[in-house]
């Protein structure tokens, strides 16, 4: 993760924008960084942009941003 950029998360990831790898690695990355199931999260937009809206379920937000910090 490289950090934060306004109200949002920056990432740095080596995956090719080629059938859906880019997002996946995405999903992958945050998975294993917040300790969820890649269940959790669900690119609600963006797609095919840089720029992704990420939707997250099974935790509030409160613990994300701890886990987050840590």
């Amino acid at each position: 993760m490289v950090g934060e950029l306004g109200d949002a998360l920056k990432l740095d990831l080596t995956a090719a924008p080629v059938d859906g790898k880019a997002n996946q690695a995405c999903i992958e990355f945050l998975a294993e960084a917040w300790n969820l199931p890649r269940s959790s999260f669900v690119i609600v937009s963006g797609q095919t942009s840089r720029n992704k809206v990420i939707r997250v379920s099974g935790v509030t937000a409160a613990e994300l941003r701890k886990r987050f910090e840590k």
